[in-house]
């Protein structure tokens, strides 16, 4: 093994229940583990990041990491941490589900079959679709009795005033994530499962199987949920969920998110979303507090996990993207955006709808602006002219400019401007 795992984990702070034995067994062999995913959409957000990174770091650490897509449990539904009953997909619907989250998983891991450690995708309806209910509550049911499954957190809370009760769908969820466990010990002599804290229960279930069923012995390990500071829930935007995938979200978007961090969640965020040595965050913390201003820790986040999750190429265009509205920026750098990185950096910005007919004959500078409502009058209009605070696309324009085709952003908008930080977009129709 190349680095101590565990140890790894623990001064990054993603630690949270470890199992006893776990750490002295990973320190004397190559172990496999796995993290369960589940296809709830055809992307992951950055929820999934931490256990991402966590099989990165276990690959790293020279181990064998296997990622579980849950295209039979995300059938059923894990009630953990939910409070009332969630929708079931369809199978057409699951399988898009699957096959998008395969395809991103395949970016953070090293499936090369020909190394010792190369990773293992899986997919549990793989293994569960041939299985009858008669086999499946005969075979793996008898294990383990009701009261022991009564008594997990994710089931308790359910019947204690958090919820709604259970249905049995739901209630054998625990027992299908068990067998999971018990299948990938016998199959691929996996001997750890990983996960979130709120998932110690199902992942405990399975251990138990494999001790019952297998009499053998498996591992657990768990890291803490991540919460932010403000009491906010983390990987949320007011847009709704921040996307791994760049149609979801855009990358303008998730850099953002990043960037926007507080300072307080940046010191821990920093351990968590890198791959930063301790030596170099200690640094980084050090300068960030001695200048807090320059925002150097949510910087350094950002520019390493948008490259993580997309490339070094979307980093720049979205460092870009972001000096638009405070810098220097030409009309260039904005036709270089594609149209929802656009919005979303003038998400906001008050606009009105040209038609596209005006457009190719050639718009007035003084119609575009007084007779969209950016401006109140077409006097207000030629006295801002003489001020030379008028400008299209960032770039200042002088009375008797028609706006063209040429000055259309993504075919579709034209960017006016008055003074610095009034802003106004038109939107061009057919």
């Amino acid at each position: 093994m190349t680095t101590n795992f565990v140890e790894e984990l623990r001064w990054r702070g993603m630690l949270h229940d470890i199992m006893p034995g776990t750490e002295e067994l990973l320190n004397k062999e190559v172990t496999s583990g796995y993290i369960g995913f589940d296809p709830t959409a055809d992307s992951l957000h950055i929820g999934s990041l931490i256990p991402i990174i966590i099989l990165m770091h276990f690959q790293k650490a020279g181990h064998k990491p296997i990622a579980l897509v849950g295209g039979a449990t995300g059938m059923i539904g894990d009630p953990s941490g939910k409070s009332a009953e969630r929708n079931l997909l369809d199978e057409e619907a699951l399988s898009k589900n699957v096959a998008g989250v395969k395809g991103q998983l395949e970016r953070f891991l090293d499936f090369n079959s020909n190394t010792s450690n190369g990773a293992e995708l899986v997919n549990n309806y793989d293994w569960m679709k041939d299985i009858t209910l008669l086999d499946f509550a005969r075979d793996i049911g008898k294990h383990l009795t009701v009261n022991y499954m009564m008594a997990k957190d994710s089931v308790k809370k359910r019947f204690t005033g958090e919820g709604d009760g259970m249905s049995f769908t739901e209630f054998t969820y625990q027992l299908f994530q068990g067998y999971d466990f018990l299948h990938l010990y016998k199959t691929k002599n996996c001997k750890l499962q990983m996960g979130g804290s709120d998932q110690w229960g199902n992942i405990t279930t399975g251990t138990e199987l494999v001790r019952r069923e297998a009499q053998g012995k498996a591992y657990a390990m768990t890291c803490p949920l991540i919460t932010k500071a403000d009491g906010t829930k983390f990987g949320k935007s007011e847009g709704g969920n921040i996307w791994l995938d760049k149609s979801r979200t855009s990358v303008y978007k998730f850099y953002q998110y990043w960037l926007n961090s507080s300072d307080e969640d940046s010191i821990g965020f920093i351990k968590k979303f890198t791959f930063l040595s301790k030596e170099e965050i200690e640094k980084l913390t050090k300068e960030h507090n001695e200048a807090p201003h320059t925002r150097l820790l949510q910087k350094t986040i950002a520019k390493e996990v948008t490259i993580l999750v997309h490339s070094v190429e979307d980093y720049e265009n979205a460092v870009k993207a972001s000096s638009i509205l405070f810098g220097k920026s030409t009309a260039d750098d904005l036709k270089s955006l594609d149209e929802q990185t656009f919005l979303d950096v003038f998400s906001g910005v008050p606009q009105a709808e040209v038609n596209k007919s005006q457009i190719e004959e050639g718009l007035d500078i003084v119609v575009a602006f007084a007779e969209t409502g950016f401006l109140k009058s077409n006097g207000e209009v030629r006295r801002a002219l003489k001020e030379n605070s008028i400008s299209v696309n960032k770039e200042k324009v002088q009375d008797g400019f028609s706006i063209s085709n040429a000055d259309l952003i993504a075919d579709s908008y034209v960017l006016l401007q008055r003074g610095k930080k009034k802003y106004f977009l038109l939107k061009v129709i057919s």
